[in-house]
């Protein structure tokens, strides 16, 4: 599960810095970043419910 949520929070992070790399793109770089915080989040309560 550990991976799955590194390799999500890998991929929204390259999402976000294509976005900043290429001006026209700046919905990929919003968007990526929503993504990367609700990952963290629901990975944050994944690791509280198991303890």
């Amino acid at each position: 599960m550990i991976y799955l949520i590194l390799a999500l929070l890998a991929l929204w992070l390259i999402l976000a810095i294509v976005g900043v790399v290429i001006k026209g793109l700046f919905w990929l770089t919003v968007i990526a970043a929503i993504l990367f915080l609700v990952t963290v989040v629901w990975a944050r309560f994944q690791s509280r419910s198991r303890t």
